[in-house]
């Protein structure tokens, strides 16, 4: 299985950070958030990465250039100077990913979840990771019954960590362009065709200068 890590966005509410530094190149516990995707990646078994690019991509061009880990292959998808949001940047890179079904993880969140414990085969189009509602995002996104995503809220609902696991024919009829991930999802979600999985453990969506602050404090307590 292949992955990509998503890290075009121009992070706006990162701001004055992300003026000079891409996001996935903001430093917590000791090395940026990028690194320890790869490093994560590396120990679950990936070989193959797919990086997007946008604002600031040569920064992290020249980055990887030196820190990639040994044994693991990144390829770059180059998105131009805006970005084509999520879906329109999976689109985008499809032809580096392959026929067979792919990983995709935010740039932007800090977990510890164990990405070996996805499945090689999502039993429909695809199976995401949910965890607890976060301070930030009380409402949540998806319900979770049985293992099956579900757009009903019975009280029980959790929000997307940024971590899926697609089949290619998720994408079919859709364009290249500009283009968010959430519709595609919510489509496939209503037909009964996202399975996923409640993640207990740590996860950080590092989406301001003081979470990223509070998720470096913690791990350099680590």
């Amino acid at each position: 299985m292949n992955a990509m890590i998503l890290a075009a966005g121009r992070g706006e509410r990162m701001r004055p950070l992300t003026d000079h530094c891409p996001k996935p190149l903001l430093t917590a516990g000791g090395q940026t958030l990028l690194d320890w995707h790869l490093q994560r990646l590396k120990a679950a078994g990936f070989k193959r990465i797919i990086v997007n690019i946008a604002w600031l991509g040569e920064h992290i061009r020249a980055h990887l250039a030196h820190h990639t880990p040994a044994g693991v292959e990144v390829v770059i998808s180059d998105e131009g100077e805006t970005g084509l949001e999520t879906a329109g940047g999976i689109i985008n890179a499809l032809p580096l990913l392959g026929d067979a079904p792919f990983l995709v993880i935010n740039a932007d969140i800090w977990t510890d979840f164990d990405l070996q414990s996805l499945p090689a085969e999502p039993e429909g189009l695809a199976h995401l990771v949910l965890v607890d509602n976060p301070s930030h995002h009380p409402r949540g996104d998806f319900s979770l019954r049985e293992g099956r995503v579900s757009l009903e809220d019975d009280g029980g609902s959790l929000t997307f960590a940024g971590i899926g696991c697609y089949r290619p024919e998720l994408f079919v009829g859709s364009t290249a362009g500009v283009s968010p991930l959430a519709p595609l999802l919510r489509r496939a979600i209503a037909r009964s065709q996202v399975t996923g999985q409640h993640h207990h453990g740590r996860w950080y969506d590092i989406g301001t200068p003081a979470r990223l602050a509070a998720l470096d404090a913690e791990l350099s307590r680590d």
